[in-house]
């Protein structure tokens, strides 16, 4: 009887612990409305006040699309490191000092969280 007790008490102990760690963990914020990361990028991009990426670039279902940029398509194919991709839209010119790109996150035209977003969702396209 003496062990099972200690088992329990041992089972217990654990589980206590496994969700005191769970409840540690940070988990990746939705928005107030349940949008996902990736819906808000497309938000952001599409924002006309904010990434405006239609101004330059057809990409998924935008409507009047610039054609001043490349089409964003294929674009796990084109950036395989996601990290060159965010580091693009950061700031183009590092890449190519003759773009014409917007540097938004060097002239903090969008948010760290804004760019992280816009990635997140033109990676899927």
């Amino acid at each position: 009887m003496r062990h099972t007790a200690m088992n329990f008490f041992k089972a217990m102990f654990s589980l206590a612990a496994l969700l005191g760690a769970l409840a540690t963990m940070s988990f990746p914020a939705a928005a107030a409305d349940g949008a996902s990361m990736i819906e808000q990028g497309k938000a952001v991009a599409y924002d006309r006040k904010k990434g405006n990426c239609l101004a330059c670039h057809a990409m998924d279902d935008g409507t009047l699309p610039g054609n001043i940029g490349p089409p964003l398509i294929a674009m796990k194919a084109r950036f395989p490191d996601k990290a060159k991709l965010r580091a693009q839209i950061w700031d183009a010119t590092v890449a190519n000092p003759n773009s014409i790109m917007i540097p938004f996150g060097r002239v903090k035209a969008l948010s760290e969280e804004e760019i992280d977003m816009i990635v997140e969702y033109i990676y899927t396209l």
